[in-house]
């Protein structure tokens, strides 16, 4: 695989990157609470707690919405790619690429799930593909 823009790490959001290379989509927990958030933060936006834990993700969800960029350009990606935001079955939402389907094929509540994608320098992303029949 190409080269590819790293997302920024902190210590904040370290167990969800290290969740990934062992192909686990971790969702953030309050401990307090109880409510599941995304992106990673350090306190909770229901009760400001600042205790956490973290609960694995089936990778199963719908698409919210999806956008198809035009420009700029990026070397990593030929021609029309599509950006997804993903309800995860969880309640919680995420920003990916949606691959294995035709542009317009796409649709809102389209049935998806996560699959792991290695990049240069170690990298691992959450990618998401339409739910294969079984």
């Amino acid at each position: 695989m190409s080269s590819r823009l790293a997302p920024s790490m902190t210590r904040d959001t370290q167990f969800f990157w290290d969740g990934l290379k062992e192909h686990k989509l971790l969702i953030q927990r309050c401990t307090a609470c109880h409510a599941l958030r995304h992106p990673p933060r350090p306190m909770c936006p229901h009760c400001n707690a600042l205790s956490w834990d973290t609960v694995e993700s089936s990778g199963r969800g719908v698409v919210y919405s999806f956008v198809m960029p035009r420009h700029p350009q990026w070397p990593w990606f030929e021609g029309t790619y599509i950006v997804a935001l993903v309800e995860l079955e969880e309640g919680t939402r995420l920003v990916s690429n949606l691959c294995d389907v035709a542009a317009d094929e796409v649709t809102i509540g389209m049935p998806v799930e996560a699959f792991y994608e290695h990049f240069d320098d170690g990298l691992v992303l959450p990618q998401f593909r339409p739910v294969q029949e079984r």
